[in-house]
Formats: C-alpha cells, sequence, structure tokens
C-alpha cells in the first residue's frame, strides 16, 4: 500500500468547537446551545463569504464578526470582558477524545499527516500544542498564506503543493461537508467524519471518497480502500 498525504481539517475535525458551549453558558444561560450553533454558522457563512469577495482578513477577525452578530441577533449585551473572554476560549478549544489516537493510527500505517486550517499558522500551532497532536504531525498548513478561505480550490491546490502531494494521492479529512466537497471538487480524496447520524452530505454531485464515524476509524478504512 502506497503512503498517502493526509490533510486533517481542525475546526470540527480535530478540534471540537462546542468547546465554547461551558462558557456562553455561564454568560448567556439557557440560550447557550443556540447562539452556538449560530456563532459557528455565521463565522462559516462570513468565510465564505469574503473569500468569494477577495476581502481576507485573519480567521478571528471573522471569529469575532460572526460573535457580534449572534449578540445582536439574540439581544445580548456582552461587555468587552466578557467578549474578549468567549475569543479566547476559541484559542484553547479542546481537541475531539478521538484526535491524537486517530493521528497515531494514521502514522503507524506509513502515512503522512497534516494539519489543514482557515485558521493563522500560529493559532492552529497554539491549539493543537495545548491538544497534545502537534507533535505527532508531520506540519501544518493554512489558509492564511493564500489570503483566502475553504473551499477555494486555491486553498487545496496551496496544500498539495506545500505537501508536495498529487492530489490523486492526497486526502481532505474533515467534519465539515463543504471542505469535503471543495476537495473533491478540486481533485483531492475525501473522507467526511460524520460524527452524527443526522448529518447529511450535501446532493452537490462530489461524494466524499469514504466516510467514518470517528477518527480512529480512518487508518483501517484507507487500509480497506488502498487494497
Amino acid at each position: 500500500m502506497k503512503p498517502q498525504i493526509i490533510a486533517l481539517d481542525v475546526y470540527g475535525t480535530l478540534i471540537d468547537t462546542s468547546g465554547v458551549l461551558s462558557l456562553l453558558q455561564e454568560l448567556i444561560g439557557e440560550q447557550a446551545q443556540k447562539f452556538s450553533d449560530l456563532w459557528r454558522s455565521k463565522q462559516l457563512e462570513y468565510s465564505f463569504r469574503r473569500g468569494l469577495m477577495n476581502q481576507y482578513v485573519d480567521f478571528s477577525i471573522v471569529t469575532k464578526e460572526a460573535l457580534v452578530y449572534s449578540c445582536q441577533v439574540f439581544k445580548i449585551e456582552l461587555d468587552a470582558d466578557a467578549i474578549n473572554r468567549l475569543l479566547h476560549q476559541y484559542r484553547i478549544l479542546p481537541s475531539f477524545d478521538d484526535a491524537q489516537q486517530g493521528v497515531e493510527l494514521l502514522k503507524q500505517s506509513g502515512h503522512s499527516v497534516y494539519a489543514y486550517s482557515n485558521g493563522s499558522r500560529k493559532a492552529i500551532t497554539e491549539l493543537l500544542t495545548q491538544a497534545e497532536v502537534l507533535p505527532l504531525l508531520d506540519g501544518v498548513v493554512s489558509m492564511e498564506d493564500v489570503k483566502t478561505f475553504k473551499p477555494n480550490p486555491i486553498g487545496y491546490q496551496h496544500f498539495c503543493q506545500s505537501a508536495n502531494a498529487d492530489p490523486q494521492n492526497a486526502w481532505l479529512v474533515s467534519g465539515n461537508n463543504f471542505d469535503v466537497i471543495g476537495a473533491k471538487s478540486y481533485g483531492m480524496q475525501a473522507a467526511w467524519l460524520r460524527r452524527s447520524n443526522q448529518s447529511v452530505i450535501d446532493p452537490m454531485g462530489f461524494d466524499p471518497t469514504i466516510t467514518i464515524s470517528t477518527l480512529t476509524d480512518l487508518s483501517n478504512a484507507l487500509d480497506q480502500y488502498l487494497s
């Protein structure tokens, strides 16, 4: 089996963005889950918009803009200290329970494994260091380098060039189906991490190469697909 080049998405794949929920519950109470869902949804929407408009900013600014929007929708007034606490929480989000073992299994199978994210290199390095995942990786590839956001094909091209990978032997692994679709559209292989049975893939004609339910399933799923 030829070793593959693996691009692991970070937010929503290695790192659990719902890690802000406990702080949101402390700050705004029972609306925390709905607020968190809107915040994440708008964060992604704003990155899509900025990518289309060629108006790149650091992903942390997109995150703050989405937070401000969510406060306006829910008519919640958070002071500067609360805003800063929430934005800080985004810099120390927890990893999913399967992140470390999933990466270890891929490395044991001989694959090259990179983190690949909309986040800045500094933010991703800090996140994955505290999650004890960074030492296991072969590198970090950030969309910051090309000043746009996923699913712009420029980003997937940038990953393949950075990792010295042929798209046919390069895999995008993500819990975000827009990312899976973007990678497939570019010509990469893609593994969809379907953590919830309620999740569906957008019917756009770019289905994942394989689908898994946990990162620890990925190494065996690759072995089976490539054998």
